[in-house]
């Protein structure tokens, strides 16, 4: 199956997007997302993502725990899981805040990429 997949150059535009102006701006030191991206790539190249849940759990997981940018992160995770379902052609309306805390969750390794993607499965409505 083809996917749509997110390039760096549209993750730090979005990433710009969401940042407030007093929160500390910039990629982080010694931090790639390039990198971090390419790991999502990869998994998706050797056959370990086989849906677009998985593939915006693994966005989500990665950025999230890569910690590429000085600030906001997680909110960043997000907005990319968000997105690559919908470029995927699913849409899930979120009524609460709770991907957001499903984000926190596997940021803080209280809940897995597999996880998240399982719980995103449920999330959908036709």
């Amino acid at each position: 199956m083809q996917y749509v997949i997110i390039e760096t150059s549209y993750v730090t535009k979005l990433h710009y997007q969401i940042i407030g102006p007093n929160e500390l701006q910039g990629l982080a030191k010694d931090k790639s997302l390039e990198a971090v991206l390419e790991r999502v790539h990869n998994r998706l190249q050797y056959g370990f993502i086989s849906d677009a849940y998985d593939l915006a759990a693994c966005y989500a997981t990665f950025i999230a725990k890569g910690h590429c940018f000085n600030d906001a992160n997680k909110r960043t995770a997000a907005t990319i899981l968000f997105l690559t379902l919908s470029l995927n052609n699913i849409r899930i309306k979120f009524n609460d805040l709770s991907l957001g805390d499903w984000i926190i969750q596997v940021a803080t390794d209280q809940k897995t990429e597999v996880e998240l993607a399982a719980w995103l499965r449920t999330q959908y409505k036709e």
